[in-house]
């Protein structure tokens, strides 16, 4: 793990309110993250993880307040100007959410030649720089994803989110339903990813492990903002009853112990 580069901001989000209904998931929301750092998000069951990053790469208009991605309110953008902003953004969802007709080689293409108007020959050479770039064999580009482990539909799905080559990588959920040995392998990969691309990582993860492992900042939403937003050792101090139960459980001392235990 890497302290982040510089305190710059590439997202602030301020006074952000989601509200479904009559449901208020998050009021008077506050957040920065910073250029190349690794900022994980966690929280119980609820509290709009994955609500604010959708919310952050734009997929849902809050009620209320400002998103700003590299400086401009992604939310109050012209649709021409927006379009340009989101292309220095890569999402991995939850279940990967590959196209299931395509193969990962054409699921990678897609947005190069949706996005950047490349011919499909180029389109398909990048696409297997991604796929290699992602830990994947140059083979696994001419599955279809039902054929795929689910690692490497993670994997799969990551290089997609690579396509565009962007500056921020949003990751939801990216070692659920993984094995601890692959949970660990993609931890390290996203590490690797980082430093060599420069990227910036925002990261919605319930994974203690990888926490302890990739994580320079936690964000702890509760009672529907941020309640801490601070170092892993920080974040662990705090007086807090879900932040007690979650980092100095069972699960929680037997994580901190792996990280410090010599490799």
């Amino acid at each position: 793990m890497s302290a982040a580069r510089t305190t710059d901001a590439v997202i602030e989000v301020r006074g952000l309110r989601n509200q479904f209904g009559a449901q208020i998931v998050h009021d008077g929301l506050d957040l920065t993250v910073r250029r190349g750092e690794v900022l994980a998000i966690v929280g119980g069951s609820g509290t709009g993880k994955s609500v604010l990053l959708r919310t952050i790469v734009g997929l849902n208009r809050p009620a209320a307040g400002q998103v700003r991605l590299f400086g401009q309110d992604l939310h109050a953008l012209p649709a021409g100007e927006r379009v340009a902003l989101e292309r220095r953004i890569g999402v991995l969802f939850q279940q990967g959410a590959l196209f299931s007709s395509l193969t990962v080689a054409e699921n990678v293409a897609l947005p190069l030649i949706e996005h950047a108007r490349l011919a499909p020959a180029q389109a398909a050479q990048l696409a297997a720089l991604k796929i290699a770039l992602a830990g994947l064999p140059p083979e696994a580009g001419n599955k279809l994803p039902a054929e795929l482990s689910g690692g490497m539909v993670k994997r799969a799905a990551l290089a997609r989110a690579l396509a565009l080559d962007p500056d921020i990588l949003f990751l939801d959920e990216p070692t659920a339903g993984l094995d601890p040995i692959g949970a660990a392998a993609f931890d390290h990969l996203i590490l690797t990813l980082r430093d060599a691309l420069g990227l910036t990582v925002f990261l919605v993860t319930h994974d203690l492990d990888t926490l302890y492992t990739i994580a320079d900042r936690i964000a702890v939403l509760a009672d529907r903002r941020v309640l801490v937003n601070d170092t892993l050792a920080a974040v662990a101090a705090a007086d807090d009853a879900w932040i007690r139960e979650y980092f100095h459980g069972p699960r929680g001392r037997a994580a901190m112990a792996a990280a410090r235990a010599p490799s």
